[in-house]
């Protein structure tokens, strides 16, 4: 280990992300990682870790990005003298803070922090705030970085931050009592697990070649809830572990009302509109807003529930069992009501016409899922796929802004904007998915060759080139259009066409789910 080792630093954390950011070698990420986190105490080791996968521990701290971008450029110290917990302790005070002048004290935090920041720090801080320190250090890798760091089994470790619900806690206990400290994480009420996520599926048939035999479900666009029951107590979870119980009791009385006394449930909360069709996405996050007249609101909106896996019941874990027993077990508690459809199908006709009635009813696709699968909590494998159908527009770049990490020096994110009949461009949205390191050397000379102007790190373009987008819907927005693009991700560039040929504002506009 180098002798200016200093884990608890914060210049040893952003050297070791530019390091990240600067390999594709997974190995190689893992390896950097561990070194930075060698000898790291408990609490410094959680907050490497944490930053690490690109959040905050206290979540959004309620401060925008313009503010964020004015305060990159007050970074002044020459030297870095920061530590890992002095900046935790900042952030916690900005989002502390509530009230007549938050505002205004946010601020004055943060400058405070950034001017003791070298440049480099400031960039880091900021990107971390803002959500975008995208270096290619995904959950799963700085899982498994943690484990080497500390000389722990790598599955043992990702199994007990499946229990933890995060890196944070087992990052810690590995720092302080090494590969003993992962007995203390097994399945405990009222802690949520992390959920398990699915892989995209390329296509229906070769998603059936891969299990033979598979369950298929319905792929409900609401919000995700584990539920955990202990006699009367029951608390719902959202998906990022946040208790959401009071927002919801339509889903706390369905679930007293099941015959087991320890549960831990996985399912979808939605809402439903006329003739059972679900409601967008947003109508159904407005039941989980900071301010809420729940009474109010579950009469205008009602919540209902579909489950699809349950992961303990009365005193067993059931994790581990098998996929096909886990829904039979589901199916046995509840009767087989408040559960999302379900076919276990082996045939491509019968796999297809269950696609079709999923869209049909207005789902957004389905869920295939290998029958012999435990539940891996916070993996993304291939042994649940998604299965959604993709769409494409040919859309206008209006800007792009300057990439990091591996991409600094290059226009990554792109601005992305439909043609407006009348004349002009509107707003959809940005992506930074589905770019090659050819696309990005080629579309920062063509970009910068068009450009009209900067404002920080976004360059302004003249509205000349057309891009093919793929994406998975669209959304009610804030954008001047009223619509923005969802999981919005580069196709191809359109050389054959010019921005006159640009799909236009009303073809975004009625792909928008009907509402009711």
């Amino acid at each position: 280990m180098p002798a200016d080792h200093h884990p608890d630093r914060l210049s040893q954390l952003v050297a070791t992300s530019g390091d990240v950011a600067a390999t594709r070698s997974r190995k190689a990420k893992v390896a950097r990682i561990a070194e930075c986190l060698r000898g790291a105490s408990p609490a410094d080791a959680s907050l490497a870790a944490v930053y690490l996968t690109g959040v905050l521990p206290q979540g959004k701290l309620g401060v925008g990005y313009a503010l964020l971008r004015e305060l990159r450029g007050t970074a002044a110290a020459a030297s870095s003298t920061l530590r890992l917990r002095e900046v935790d302790a900042r952030f916690a005070a900005v989002k502390a803070e509530h009230g007549a002048g938050a505002n205004a004290r946010r601020r004055s935090a943060l400058a405070e922090l950034l001017a003791r920041a070298t440049a480099e720090e400031a960039d880091f801080l900021v990107r971390l705030v803002a959500g975008e320190l995208r270096q290619g250090a995904l959950d799963g890798l700085v899982v498994d970085a943690v484990a080497l760091a500390f000389a722990a089994d790598v599955a043992a470790t990702r199994r007990a931050v499946m229990f933890a619900g995060g890196i944070a806690e087992v990052a810690s206990a590995l720092a302080e009592r090494g590969a003993a400290g992962l007995a203390a994480f097994d399945l405990t009420l009222f802690r949520p697990v992390l959920p398990m996520l699915a892989d995209t599926a390329d296509d229906l048939d070769s998603a059936l070649a891969r299990f033979g035999e598979a369950a298929l479900e319905f792929k409900l666009d609401g919000a995700r809830v584990q539920v955990h029951k202990d006699g009367e107590r029951i608390e719902v979870y959202s998906r990022a572990g946040n208790v959401v119980t009071a927002a919801v009791p339509e889903l706390v009385e369905v679930v007293a009302a099941l015959p087991a006394d320890r549960l831990v449930l996985d399912g979808e909360a939605i809402a439903f509109g006329a003739g059972g069709r679900p409601l967008p996405f947003q109508v159904t996050m407005r039941r989980f807003g900071r301010r809420l007249d729940v009474a109010t609101l579950r009469r205008e909106l009602p919540l209902d529930v579909r489950f699809f896996d349950v992961l303990a019941v009365d005193g067993e874990v059931v994790m581990d069992a098998p996929f096909a027993e886990r829904w039979r077990a589901l199916g046995e508690l509840t009767g087989g009501t408040r559960c999302v459809e379900h076919l276990v199908t082996a045939e491509p006709a019968a796999a297809a016409a269950f696609l079709a009635k999923a869209l049909g009813a207005g789902h957004e696709g389905i869920m295939i899922k290998g029958l012999a699968a435990p539940y891996e909590a916070g993996r993304r494998g291939q042994e649940w796929l998604k299965l959604k159908p993709v769409h494409t527009l040919d859309v206008v770049v209006l800007a792009a802004e300057w990439g990091s990490g591996r991409r600094a020096g290059r226009l990554s994110n792109l601005h992305l904007a439909a043609r407006d009949p009348a004349g002009s461009f509107v707003m959809l949205g940005k992506t930074f998915k589905g770019m090659t390191d050819a696309v990005l050397q080629w579309q920062t000379a063509e970009l910068l060759a068009r450009e009209t102007g900067r404002d920080g790190h976004v360059v302004f373009v003249r509205p000349e080139l057309v891009v093919e987008i793929a994406f998975d819907g669209v959304q009610r927005s804030s954008y001047p259009g009223g619509v923005a693009l969802r999981f919005a991700r580069l196709v191809r560039y359109r050389d054959d066409k010019t921005a006159a040929d640009a799909s236009t504002i009303d073809e975004v506009r009625a792909l928008l789910p009907v509402e009711g």
